[in-house]
């Protein structure tokens, strides 16, 4: 295991889409490991390391709010930015003027969440001058002033996040502390890149408002 780091995050708003849900979009009740996994690459990514999620705390009351949005109706067809690619005449532009459409989306509102992760080294990637204290100590630097290579988001680009880096075993007390245990069902835990983009699910438990993330989340 690489060098622990503990991420305070909180936004007004967020949606991590549960993926069955084909119409409209509906949050999941917590945050998933893949988009906490997102709010650390947002503050430091490097091809040397990769983040993995050890816990999510959530601090704040599960509440869902329903809005609506104009949102574009359809996507760019893979198989024309293929065409275009091989220097074909396609239009890969996309109006909303022509293209609009209204969907609901089911989110979270008043999110706050505790991040514990750890990074390991990725050793096909990293060069003789890639170590542990080193991109610890720049994610370390970085978190601490604020800084990040793009705005974090909780699911959506719209709901952007707020963070800080809790140092010397700080914590801030979960909501739900004294309920023992809630059943999330079934999660997303990240997508397998290796394997044409297979999706990784684990059966997401919530004690004392922690949810574990497994070593080796169920496929």
């Amino acid at each position: 295991m690489g060098y622990g780091i503990r991420i305070h995050a909180w936004g007004d708003w967020a949606c991590f889409t549960r993926p069955e849900m084909k119409g409209e979009r509906v949050s999941y009740d917590v945050m998933t490991p893949s988009a906490a996994r997102g709010v650390l690459e947002a503050i430091y990514w490097k091809p040397a390391i990769r983040w993995v999620i050890d816990r999510i705390t959530v601090l704040n009351p599960i509440i869902f709010d329903s809005i609506r949005r104009n949102e574009l109706g359809s996507k760019i067809p893979p198989r024309n930015v293929a065409q275009a690619i091989k220097g074909g005449e396609i239009d890969l532009h996309q109006y909303i003027n022509e293209d609009r459409q209204q969907r609901a989306t089911l989110c979270l509102r008043n999110v706050a969440y505790l991040i514990d992760a750890h990074f390991n080294m990725v050793k096909e990637k990293s060069g003789p001058d890639d170590t542990q204290e080193k991109h610890y100590n720049i994610m370390l630097r970085r978190a601490r002033d604020g800084q990040c290579f793009h705005r974090p988001y909780f699911g959506c680009r719209e709901f952007p996040v707020s963070f800080e880096i809790l140092e010397g075993g700080q914590s801030i007390p979960s909501y739900f502390v004294d309920e023992a245990e809630r059943d999330l069902g079934w999660m997303l835990n990240d997508l397998d890149y290796t394997d044409n983009f297979k999706p990784q699910f684990f059966r997401a438990s919530m004690k004392h408002g922690v949810v574990t993330v497994p070593k080796e989340a169920m496929r």
